[in-house]
């Protein structure tokens, strides 16, 4: 009986290391710049704009068995906004949209993920700018995984989402036209395995 209780013991305890190793962890690869984050929104409804923040970090766990345990944690630069215009950027950064000297930092904790299968999904969490939080939903797709020549592991990930400016009180995008209520966000998301 003891034998037994020892036996069946070691395949609870052996099963939840397997799971434990299950579950990997990602730093974001933003030193290498195999990263990005970047947007596009309309302009008068007569153009699209686009740039791209240039600094930001994160890590993300990822377990292909159970994808209740994938977590992505992401904080963002917002000061490093970049739409190759230095006047337009300046104005970006000011009191008037984004207030980098109030709120300097944007972030996105997840909340959850749901799998479509094939390496699809639907990526939950809360997202922070200018001091609102929001819920929001990412359509995250993965790239490719596997052995880098520099004798590490990598995993990358796109994903889309749609924000509405409204929400984080950036009243002063209505200026741009009605159509610029909505940015569309686009992010590559490389990273290496701890």
């Amino acid at each position: 009986m003891i034998k037994r209780t020892l036996f069946s013991l070691a395949i609870i305890f052996g099963l939840g290391i397997v799971n434990a190793q299950a579950a990997e962890q990602y730093v974001i690869d933003t030193k290498g710049m195999h990263a990005f984050i970047t947007f596009k929104i309309q302009h008068l409804g007569y153009s699209w704009m686009e740039g791209r923040f240039n600094q930001f970090s994160g890590d993300y766990v990822y377990d292909e068995t159970n994808p209740a345990n994938n977590k992505v944690n992401v904080e963002i630069d917002v000061a490093s906004i970049d739409t190759n215009n230095a006047l337009r950027d300046k104005h970006l950064r000011s009191e008037r949209f984004f207030d980098v000297k109030k709120f300097p930092k944007a972030t996105f904790v997840s909340s959850g993920l749901t799998s479509h299968g094939k390496g699809k999904g639907t990526l939950k969490g809360k997202f922070t700018l200018r001091g609102v939080t929001k819920d929001i939903s990412i359509d995250v797709s993965q790239v490719g995984a596997g052995k880098d020549p520099w004798g590490g592991f990598r995993r990358g990930f796109v994903g889309t989402t749609t924000l509405h400016l409204s929400d984080y009180k950036m009243k002063e995008a209505s200026i741009l036209g009605p159509v610029a209520e909505n940015i569309q966000l686009w992010l590559s998301i490389e990273g290496v395995r701890k």
